[in-house]
């Protein structure tokens, strides 16, 4: 019998409208994994096994089957995204038990393409921090059960990368997406400001939130951005005509006082030097960051959080979630009129006028233990959190795209990852080269969990 856990969606679903396989025996198989793993693993809040069968063998009976581009294939949602008839907890105990009435956009397109959502997976409370933990449980890293999956999308990312789902749904706020994705050796996108539908929380973070992919290979990731987008067709990529793109490399963190560790680092260099084979023009070139970013994402980041806990029991809320909301009702006024963002995008503009792709490490050190964060102190968990990921802010406070690449693995055993970021309109750019890191260089796509 064929397994199809560890296959991409791309494949799933072109043995789905081939007739190989259907939808039941592939979202059964699926099922039955998580109910295998899960528990050690923690990716899921709310699995829909009942569910997921019957909306199976509904879409088996659907004559456009042979048509559907997820045709069959399981979906991972993060638990900040309304999924039609179940509630949304955000990863808390202060939101409201009510099933929704209606999917989020972002699922109802992904669901018309022929995707059985199979679960809704779990993030910190209001998706904050870069771990994944709270009252449904700890997320850990399927390739390092004692470590953190990373948040906020953790729980996204730990089911595809347990082969729990092929692809899944997530969000990045501060590095929600890419910091999960690095940890657990998958690939992303964060998007750039408009280019695919947000609606998360109360304002997607002053803009700053986007939703995105999480997939084991570009090929998914494209194909689940074009159909977010609301069309299959690809993206356009700014080719250069001679094929060679200007990539500055850069292993500074664009926090004072952080500084990067050697495993990354060395990440970076490995791939620069890939990327020199295949016929790039590369060079050492850091972005003029400006000292005032770390407050910049300070500000910006708690503030969020602020609007996101307004209406909220304030007595449900973890410690760490109430002070980050209290902080943040103290820059709210200030965030809403600064020009702080505009000053960043002018100030790095120049930069990319000069360089198509820029390549950092996606992490600074390895992922926090797989421990109960939320019971500790809101300052122990910033200064964790900066330390492990300073290197994600800056592309949500510019608006612009930015991809994280499964690239080496750390001495641990555990993925490592490269960063790649670029001005507006360079999604497709930025995937192209995440592809010529995929052939020259392919990871790892599913945990050895059994």
């Amino acid at each position: 019998m064929t397994s199809w856990v560890g296959r991409s969606a791309v494949e799933i679903a072109a043995a789905i409208r081939e007739k190989r396989a259907t939808p039941r025996e592939v979202v059964a198989e699926h099922l039955d994994r998580i109910a295998r793993l899960d528990g050690r693993v923690g990716a899921f809040r709310r699995v829909r096994a009942e569910a997921a069968l019957a909306e199976a063998d509904e879409l088996a009976a659907r004559g456009d089957l042979a048509e559907l581009p997820l045709a069959g294939v399981p979906l991972a949602v993060k638990d900040n995204l309304d999924v039609r008839g179940e509630s949304k907890r955000n990863g808390s105990a202060a939101t409201p038990d009510t099933p929704a009435a209606a999917d989020h956009v972002t699922v109802a397109r992904l669901r018309a393409a022929g995707a059985v959502v199979i679960g809704l997976t779990n993030v910190p409370e209001l998706c904050v921090f870069g771990t994944t933990d709270g009252v449904h449980g700890i997320t850990r890293n399927p390739w390092d059960l004692t470590r953190t999956a990373g948040g906020s999308s953790g729980g996204s990312a730990a089911a595809v990368a347990a082969g729990m789902a092929p692809i899944a749904l997530g969000n990045d706020g501060m590095g929600s997406l890419r910091i999960p994705a690095a940890n657990c050796g998958l690939l992303t996108l964060k998007p750039g400001y408009g280019v695919l539908p947000a609606g998360i929380g109360g304002g997607d973070w002053f803009g700053m939130s986007e939703n995105g992919p999480l997939a084991t290979t570009v090929a998914d990731a494209r194909l689940m951005c074009a159909l977010l987008a609301g069309s299959e067709r690809r993206w356009p990529s700014r080719v250069p005509p001679t094929g060679m793109r200007k990539v500055a490399v850069s292993l500074r963190s664009p926090l004072l006082g952080v500084t990067v560790a050697a495993p990354f680092r060395a990440a970076v260099r490995e791939a620069a030097g890939v990327l020199i084979k295949a016929g790039h023009q590369v060079r050492r070139a850091d972005p003029p960051y400006p000292a005032s970013l770390a407050t910049t994402s300070l500000t910006h980041w708690t503030a969020a959080v602020a609007v996101d806990a307004e209406g909220l029991d304030p007595r449900l809320l973890d410690r760490r979630t109430r002070t980050q909301a209290a902080i943040g009702r103290r820059f709210l006024k200030g965030v809403r009129a600064s020009t702080a963002r505009d000053t960043l995008r002018r100030r790095l503009e120049p930069f990319f006028a000069e360089h198509d792709v820029l390549l950092t490490p996606a992490l600074a050190r390895r992922s926090p233990a797989a421990e109960p964060w939320h019971e500790r102190s809101w300052l122990r968990n910033a200064a964790v959190n900066s330390a492990c990921s300073p290197l994600s802010p800056p592309w949500n406070l510019t608006g612009w795209p930015a991809v994280s690449v499964p690239f080496g693995v750390l001495p641990s055993g555990a993925p490592c990852a490269v960063q790649l970021a670029g001005l507006p309109g360079s999604e497709q750019e930025l995937l192209d080269v995440a592809a010529e890191f995929e052939r020259l260089r392919p990871w790892r796509r599913t945990a050895p969990l059994d």
